[in-house]
């Protein structure tokens, strides 16, 4: 009775660590991505890091300048020009096929006015300058991409339809005065309402919306979540490394499916923003310039869950493991004994690494986790530095608890 009721408890706890595992492995990708959208969204500095590079993208330059470029042409009234000078010259007493034929300079006339003109907007847009006066105002519309993503069309980043559309009126009116200062009074009869730049098209925004607000109100809860249910899976679980190397496989293969979703998505807007609206090229830049912080995360995540998985094989019974601990054993061990040699002693601390070393490892191993939960968004070098220093860390403790043990004597006088 007691063996079929330890038998039957044994599968309970396999039914509910399998049952956390699934859980935790759908909650995985909507943690990455709420954790990503809350950070943006409050985080002032982080939403600023996120847009600042479009000011120095050559397709958005570009973008920019061919907008402001025909706004401003558009306000020269170029055959009127021509009207002038054709006057002009028959003022003048100029022979009638002379006056006649100066209607045929309105092209040239307004193509040069065009190259004028892109050429001094260019210099601008180009110019740190502008960097600076995108990033401030990007700062001050901060607000503003909260609203957007609450359905308020009262910022700067605002939703109209099936689109999601950058206001840079700030933007235009800092270019307009810099223009007007280099000469241009055209300049100044940029009309400030068309000064919009669309930056996503979708038929699907509303039902996006309602993503984003329910992502921005989890956003500091489902990674907690998600994370608590984990370690309740391999806690759980009778076996806890072998549930700890399928949860970390887990995550590993959902970061995986999380980075094709945003390679598939990327195609998918691509194709939705037709050229007239935003060149591909633009287009392109806008998107990778703005989830590059969650492509970060994922591949942060799906680093910190192959070495988690890594190092729950190598506790293992395996050959390969047995092979990998060995190695490792005999290399500190003859480190800490050729140090003991040489006079080193580390008396009672070394002698309770020796009798604690699970417990030593785990410290180590612990500290490592601790430093990677309260680091300020780790990266895959920082977690690839944390990892080194935790290696470097086990290996130290091997070789002081080496040095409190004597090395096994060889007995010479026996044949073999």
């Amino acid at each position: 009775m007691r063996h079929a009721s330890t038998q039957r408890h044994r599968k309970a706890r396999y039914a509910g660590s399998s049952l956390l595992l699934l859980i935790t492995l759908l909650l995985s990708v909507p943690a990455v991505v709420a954790a990503w959208t809350a950070d943006t969204v409050s985080d002032t500095d982080r939403y600023v890091d996120t847009v600042a590079p479009l000011a120095s993208e050559p397709a958005v330059q570009d973008v920019v300048t061919d907008r402001l470029t025909a706004r401003v042409v558009a306000n020269v009234d170029v055959d009127a020009v021509t009207r002038e000078l054709g006057k002009a010259l028959a003022d003048a007493g100029a022979p009638p096929a002379i006056v006649d034929r100066t209607e045929a300079l309105a092209g040239p006339l307004k193509a040069a006015v065009t190259d004028v003109v892109h050429g001094i907007i260019n210099r601008v847009v180009t110019s740190g300058t502008f960097e600076e006066v995108w990033v401030d105002a990007n700062r001050r519309a901060h607000a503003a991409v909260v609203g957007m993503l609450t359905g308020d069309d009262s910022g700067a980043v605002r939703a109209e339809g099936d689109s999601i559309k950058l206001d840079v009126g700030p933007l235009i009116d800092d270019v307009k005065q810099r223009l007007v200062a280099q000469g241009f009074d055209k300049a100044s009869a940029i009309p400030a309402p068309d000064a919009q730049i669309t930056l996503f098209q979708t038929d699907k925004l509303n039902e996006a919306q309602d993503a984003l607000r329910l992502l921005d109100v989890m956003g500091v809860w489902l990674p907690v979540i998600t994370i608590v249910l984990a370690a309740l899976t391999v806690w759980t679980a009778p076996a806890h490394r072998v549930m700890l190397l399928i949860t970390a496989s887990g995550i590993a293969v959902m970061m995986i499916v999380l980075l094709v979703g945003l390679a598939v998505a990327r195609r998918i807007y691509l194709d939705s923003v037709p050229t007239s609206v935003l060149p591909t090229d633009a287009a392109a830049a806008i998107y990778d310039t703005f989830v590059r912080f969650l492509r970060d995360s994922t591949r942060t995540l799906l680093v910190v869950a192959v070495i988690t998985a890594l190092a729950a094989y190598l506790f293992g019974p395996s050959r390969v493991a047995r092979w990998v601990r060995g190695q490792s054993a005999r290399g500190t061990g003859a480190a800490g004994h050729a140090l003991r040699d040489a006079g080193l002693r580390t008396g009672a601390a070394g002698r309770w690494l020796d009798t604690h070393r699970s417990w030593s490892t785990g410290i180590v191993i612990g500290a490592g986790a601790l430093a990677l939960l309260l680091w300020n968004r780790p990266t895959v070098g920082v977690v690839a530095l944390v990892v080194g220093l935790v290696v470097v860390a086990l290996a130290l403790v091997a070789v002081l608890a080496a040095t409190a043990t004597r090395p096994p004597k060889t007995d010479f006088t026996r044949p073999g």
